[in-house]
């Protein structure tokens, strides 16, 4: 039996995945180095905009 999804759904969740994905690949955002949660944020944001700006 077939299992009905949204295909709208479905893409929008790949695209996140993909996303989290990418930061992973920032060793920094992935082991957390930083405890602080501003700097943190901060590290997620400079990779997310040398992500899409590469």
């Amino acid at each position: 039996k077939t299992v009905k999804y949204n295909k709208r759904r479905y893409k929008r969740r790949n695209r996140i995945e993909i996303m989290f994905g990418r930061l992973k690949d920032w060793r920094r955002v992935a082991t957390r180095y930083d405890r602080c949660p501003k700097v943190f944020l901060s590290t997620i944001a400079l990779a997310v905009i040398v992500i899409y700006w590469l």
